[in-house]
């Protein structure tokens, strides 16, 4: 019984793939021309998203370089630290003579 009923199934589902129509070569190369567009704009869009997001990145160090160069304290030279030395002894030598 099972067996003849796969056979059965067997010889059916045989049939029905024999009465399928013959693949349409034009609306095959229709479907797949279609699809390598799809995936060709993809990748662009792909490409183009990385270059903004390096872009981005880099914009983005060029703005902390910029903060911290900002931040940095200048450089004194030897006469402006001796200056800023001598003012700072006056002010406490005033202050402990008041």
């Amino acid at each position: 019984m099972r067996i003849g009923a796969a056979a059965r199934a067997r010889t059916g589902a045989l049939d029905q793939l024999r009465a399928k129509p013959p693949i349409d070569e034009a609306a095959a190369a229709g479907r797949l021309a279609s699809r390598l567009a799809k995936e060709a704009a993809k990748r662009e869009k792909r490409q183009h998203a990385l270059l903004a997001a390096k872009a981005l990145k880099h914009a983005k160090a060029q703005e902390a370089a910029a903060a911290a160069a900002v931040k940095q304290k200048p450089v004194l030279t030897e006469a402006e630290r001796k200056a800023a030395r001598d003012a700072r002894y006056l002010a406490r030598k005033n202050r402990a003579s008041s």
